[in-house]
């Protein structure tokens, strides 16, 4: 089997699918989902099989009001002991509380990019990663797991390119200097591209083989399957989706929304991948979204249904048949 093979047949291959869309998703709507929404939708993505939900942000409600009720929705929902509910932290304040609502991860944030990170966080690099050192410090002494989400991995709206070596060596000081158990490496603004995505992934994996890989891109550009697709070619088999394609970063300009759930989950389960997902589940919480945050949704899925969801012959099929065969005669 050649290299093209493996990528075009999935041939069993477990991916890891990881819903953003409670988190990353809802944090850019102008509309408040109500508690009680966000609650029965972590449950659908749930019992969807979803491998890890970020359910939620422990941050200023000032900053995020769409977000103001974390602590009720991490408390309230149902939980599987096979789903990670991860929460986003910035600070420890936000660390602490995302703990006391029983967390299982703390997904902590910074970007690879100076300008970026002064632009979103209003700090240095070098100030982020001792406030995140800080957090770090705290989930160690309560055992709670650490996630990096490096932001502008792939590139800054601002600088251009962001070297590879810069990103890799904010990689080693969270992983060997601090011991996380997994990077996330971001595609902020879509500014991603398959040959890329490759190199940068085979990079990460020849260095950490051990550390847990994700993948967070976005469809800004229209290339967030192909990076998808050239990620899991270099070894990656984790990613962040957002259900509906629905989120983007509020402080990115062009940012739109994530890779979406369900067509990501369509593709690869079609290519022979294993992502352990009912797609069913997951396009009918998709169909909630229009109604709660009060627009259309990006997801073709939902528009146009699964490859296989087959319509209705006309009414007048069998006439239209008949004479097509008395024609022939």
């Amino acid at each position: 089997m050649n290299r093209n093979d493996t990528l075009w047949n999935g041939a069993g291959r477990r991916i890891h699918m990881q819903e953003v869309g409670t988190r990353d998703g809802l944090q850019v709507e102008e509309a408040f989902v109500p508690t009680e929404d966000k609650i029965a939708l972590v449950n659908t993505l749930s019992r969807a099989g979803m491998a890890k939900i970020e359910v939620t942000a422990f941050v200023s409600p000032k900053a995020i009001p769409a977000l103001r009720d974390a602590e009720i929705v991490l408390r309230e929902i149902e939980r599987r002991p096979d789903v990670v509910y991860s929460a986003l932290v910035p600070n420890v304040r936000g660390a602490e509380r995302a703990i006391d609502a029983n967390a299982d991860e703390l997904n902590l944030v910074m970007s690879a990019s100076e300008t970026h990170n002064l632009a979103n966080l209003r700090m240095t690099r070098q100030q982020s990663f001792a406030a995140l050192s800080e957090v770090n410090a705290l989930a160690r002494q309560v055992k709670v797991p650490v996630n990096v989400s490096l932001s502008c991995s792939f590139g800054c709206p601002m600088e251009g390119d962001v070297p590879v070596a810069t990103v890799l060596d904010w990689c080693a000081r969270f992983i060997e200097g601090l011991s996380a158990r997994g990077v996330t490496l971001c595609d902020t603004t879509g500014m991603a591209y398959p040959g890329q995505v490759a190199a940068l992934t085979a990079a990460f994996r020849d260095r950490w083989p051990g550390t847990e890989l994700t993948l967070h891109f976005h469809n800004t550009r229209g290339m967030g399957l192909a990076n998808v697709l050239a990620a899991i070619d270099a070894g990656a088999d984790r990613f962040d989706a957002s259900l509906g394609g629905i989120g983007g970063c509020p402080y990115a300009p062009g940012a739109t929304g994530n890779v979406c759930s369900e067509e990501i989950v369509h593709a690869l389960e079609l290519m022979g991948y294993r992502t352990g997902v009912d797609l069913a589940l997951l396009v009918e919480a998709s169909r909630r979204l229009p109604a709660l945050i009060g627009h259309d949704i990006p997801s073709q899925i939902v528009k146009a249904g699964r490859r296989l969801d087959l319509h209705p012959v006309p009414a007048d099929f069998a006439a239209i048949r008949e004479r097509a065969l008395a024609r022939a005669i």
